[in-house]
């Protein structure tokens, strides 16, 4: 197994200078003394259809992201899909060593619906794909490293999708029995659960063509993919309270991802309001269901106020049963956070169709503010440490693990620019627990490998370790933030000490 490169090697005398370097610029970020408090879990997250490959091996049903990128290549920045990506499907066993070497606690992926149930009907299932999880799951107990398990990652099978997909209600019986599955299988053995990840994002997908299914249905969509996603996940943990957890005794959540909104005038009770509306209909959507029982009291007020003004019969964001919101609320055991970046906010609108106009707010970036190859990641530190404070005061300090936080480049090796980014945020997680008492217990960077990056093909990096897509080996190599990040998890510390100049080694 490739792990460094000669050529990455013969440019490590610069990249010493440069480490050097970026310690100065960074010591000024540091809380001096802060250690992570034992017990602190890190670990690194991946997702099926962005690292597997094999997409029609051994059984495996199609799904929607296998449909869009076969049928629309055009779409994808670089014409490029998923069929062998980092084809961790056969070389599952270097991604564990990896994992291993990095001596994470915990490995967060996915399971790919289609590979259990080629069509998403548990009547029909595929045992190579049941097998295939197994193996992964067994392995990364083997070497001391705690699955934590993802049941739904955007990548619905097309037959499901072709019934409606996430806008169609029986989806969420679709889903239950799906997890029923999963829960009989790997229940004995896996006992961190997520159920959907960043189902925001996955409604979008409904909403004006941003990922696969690729549909264009507006905040009509947008809402009612929501909903069911809701829906499903209350269905799925009560399913298992009821039928699983005396046995597996295991942990179940949903992993909410969004932007951060900041005031542009900190001192202007206008922008402190929409910020804060901005934030309810950003991450309150699916929070206060969870932690409170219905939609935040801001988002249901606007979005009615906007329905009856357009004329529409009825509101476009859907109502829950008395019944639904008892069955809803309690329905996460922590706090599963993916978080990126930090906006500013006024009332306004804004032209980007990632923010939701019903909320009525327009975003500002600080010109100040690092930014990265991807448009949408702005570097805002302090940004995760404000989020982090505002969902302990929102939701009565729930256990927080950070699933996802990580930077975008080019793909270099010396990639100076990612341990930058996430020593900033580390440290930002560092003062949110000290500083403001919050309860985290866990961060997860994205990602391990680089990989298939949706829309953007492989335009974007994010890995720790670089995988080489022209190589139909698909070779890994170790990164600069690979050594920087296997050193946090050791000393537990982001002194100098979390990053060597020697070379990396296994």
């Amino acid at each position: 197994m490739q792990y460094f490169s000669t050529s990455a090697l013969k440019q490590f005398e610069m990249f010493k200078i440069a480490a050097v370097g970026l310690l100065i610029i960074s010591s000024n970020i540091l809380s001096s003394g802060y250690k992570f408090p034992d017990g602190f879990m890190f670990g690194a997250s991946t997702a099926a259809y962005q690292i597997e490959g094999g997409w029609n091996e051994d059984g495996k049903g199609v799904n929607i992201w296998d449909h869009l990128t076969h049928l629309r290549p055009e779409l994808i920045r670089d014409h490029s899909n998923g069929d062998v990506a980092c084809d961790s499907y056969h070389k599952y066993k270097e991604d564990v060593a990896l994992a291993k070497d990095l001596n994470l606690q915990f490995y967060r992926f996915s399971i790919s619906w289609s590979r259990i149930a080629p069509s998403g009907e548990v009547h029909k299932l595929n045992p190579e794909g049941i097998a295939y999880y197994n193996r992964l799951i067994d392995e990364l107990i083997a070497n001391d490293i705690v699955p934590l398990v993802t049941m739904y990652h955007w990548d619905i099978p097309q037959y499901l999708q072709d019934l409606g997909g996430w806008v169609n209600p029986i989806m969420s019986d679709y889903f239950k029995e799906y997890a029923r599955v999963l829960f009989s299988y790997y229940g004995d053995r896996v006992k961190w659960w997520i159920t959907f990840n960043e189902p925001m994002e996955t409604s979008k997908a409904y909403s004006f063509n941003g990922y696969a299914p690729y549909l264009h249905l507006n905040n009509t969509g947008y809402y009612l993919a929501g909903h069911t996603q809701l829906i499903a996940h209350s269905k799925v943990y009560h399913l298992y309270n009821d039928e699983f957890k005396d046995k597996q005794q295991g942990k179940i959540s949903l992993s909410l991802n969004g932007v951060f909104f900041i005031p542009k005038d900190e001192q202007s009770q206008d922008d402190i309001n929409t910020a804060e509306r901005a934030n309810q209909f950003e991450r309150g959507w699916f929070s206060h269901p969870v932690y409170k029982g219905d939609y935040p009291p801001v988002m249901r007020q606007w979005v009615d106020k906007k329905s009856k003004k357009e004329g529409r019969p009825w509101s476009t964001l859907p109502t829950f049963t008395k019944k639904e919101i008892e069955l809803l609320k309690g329905t996460a055991d922590f706090y599963a956070l993916n978080h990126y970046s930090t906006r500013m906010v006024t009332h306004g609108s804004d032209p980007n169709p990632n923010y939701n106009p019903d909320a009525e707010y327009a975003t500002f970036v600080d010109k100040s503010w690092p930014t990265s190859v991807a448009s949408w990641l702005i570097v805002v530190p302090e940004g995760l440490k404000r989020l982090l404070v505002w969902i302990k005061n929102e939701y009565d300090n729930p256990p927080v693990i950070i699933t996802e936080n990580g930077f975008a480049d080019n793909g270099t090796l010396n990639d100076f620019e990612r341990i930058s980014y996430v020593k900033s945020h580390l440290n930002a997680t560092l003062q949110a627990i000290f500083e403001d008492k919050c309860n985290v217990f866990g961060y997860t960077v994205w990602s391990l490998l680089d990989n298939f990056e949706w829309m953007d093909g492989y335009a974007y990096h994010f890995g720790l370790v670089h995988v080489d897509f022209n190589n139909p080996l698909t070779p890994r190599t170790l990164k600069a933030s690979y050594q920087f990040f296997k050193n946090v998890v050791a000393t537990h510390r982001l002194d100098d000490s979390s990053f060597t100049t020697q070379s990396p080694e296994l």
